[in-house]
């Protein structure tokens, strides 16, 4: 008897736990199914990040572009005649080792071609009406020349040919030209040069052509001055340039400062919002200045450059010289600002013996290549340079 009911309760007592594993399992189930539905019946967030927090940095960004420009390249034929190599061909660029440096070491680089390069296949030229080997356009761009104006007094001395023929050399060799035009396509596309984030817009124009008429219907083949046709080109050149720069053929030959005609002009210029204004045609130096806008800010002016490379000799035709500027774009969240300032100028002299071996030397190295006064030319071109912007 009590062995019997010994084994009933050891019988429920295993069924009852048996029951109580099974209970809990079942609820387990329940519970974690619940939890299945609950989560499933929620959205899916990664990261909220319409709610979460954040402030943008704004970070102030500086880029600064040094300019450099030379003036009137004038290849008479005893220039070009001392170019010529033995294998009919020209090389300039022994001509312009001297001062390369001052040339190829700035970011954008600016020259003016005074004479047409239309090639030897429609024959050479001196004055005066020019027409030059291409091989000078070579020479300017081994020596770091981006763009040349070819609006000026010579620019169809030897009519549409030549123009046609020298611009398609540019764009053969990748130098971009302005102020002289294939067409009216090509006149349309005002000329810019992005270097370091800053945008170069070039213009430029000439007084005349030395009687010579432009041919009917083709005004594109050179920018004649127009004050209302140059705001015109500024406004277009405004719009896709941080800085406008006016190349202007003006001015009295040989004459050391600017007329009333070319003091008027740039002061009509500036308050059209050009920035930088760089002169040709006197072929002699004429002084830099700061010129105020009507509407606030102000225009470099340099009246001119003078002859940076030609055969004139004498009473400071053969002293030309390299202009430097700088060009400063500032940009943070409140504003974008473009500064220029820093004017420097390195005077050059062209030296010869006998009409032969010509080559461009700093001014101040001039005595070694047999300038007797050079020391004091130049004191004097520095002074005759800067007398206007002193102190400014």
């Amino acid at each position: 008897m009590k062995k019997a009911t010994f084994k009933l309760t050891f019988l429920g007592l295993f069924i009852c736990l048996l029951l109580i594993s099974v209970s809990g399992y079942f609820l387990l189930y329940l519970d974690n199914k619940k939890q299945e539905v609950s989560a499933s019946t929620q959205p899916l967030v990664v990261k909220n990040h319409l709610i979460k927090q954040s402030t943008t940095q704004y970070k102030s960004y500086t880029s600064t572009v040094t300019f450099a420009a030379v003036g009137d390249i004038l290849i008479h034929s005893t220039v070009y005649n001392d170019a010529k190599t033995s294998d009919g061909g020209y090389n300039f660029k022994p001509m312009i080792a001297g001062v390369r440096d001052l040339m190829v070491n700035a970011d954008v680089t600016f020259a003016n071609q005074e004479t047409i390069n239309g090639g030897t296949e429609i024959g050479l030229s001196t004055y005066p009406t020019f027409n030059s080997p291409f091989e000078v356009a070579d020479a300017l761009q081994d020596a770091g020349v981006d763009i040349v104006s070819i609006a000026n007094n010579h620019t169809i001395d030897r009519g549409e040919r030549a123009v046609l023929n020298a611009t398609d050399y540019y764009n053969k060799i990748g130098m971009l030209y302005v102020g002289g035009y294939r067409n009216n396509e090509d006149k349309e596309k005002i000329r810019v040069i992005n270097s370091k984030g800053i945008k170069l817009g070039f213009l430029a124009y000439t007084y005349g052509t030395n009687g010579i008429p432009v041919p009917k219907g083709k005004d594109y083949l050179v920018n004649l001055i127009d004050v209302n046709l140059i705001k015109a080109d500024v406004e277009k050149a405004k719009k896709v340039s941080d800085v406008v720069i006016v190349s202007m053929h003006w001015g009295n030959e040989y004459q050391l400062y600017p007329s009333d005609q070319q003091k008027n002009l740039a002061q009509e210029l500036a308050d059209a919002g050009v920035d930088v204004i760089i002169g040709h045609h006197p072929h002699v130096l004429q002084p830099m200045e700061w010129l105020e806008r009507s509407n606030g800010g102000k225009t470099f002016v340099i009246y001119s450059l003078g002859n940076f490379l030609s055969g004139q000799m004498w009473d400071y035709k053969d002293i030309g010289g390299v202009l430097y500027l700088e060009f400063t774009k500032e940009i943070n969240k409140d504003y974008s600002e473009i500064s220029i300032g820093n004017p420097h100028f390195t005077p050059t002299y062209v030296t010869n013996t006998n009409q032969r071996n010509f080559r461009i030397v700093p001014l101040k190295d001039a005595g070694t290549v047999g300038l007797k006064n050079a020391d004091s030319k130049y004191i004097e071109m520095n002074e005759h340079m800067y007398q206007w912007i002193k102190g400014q």
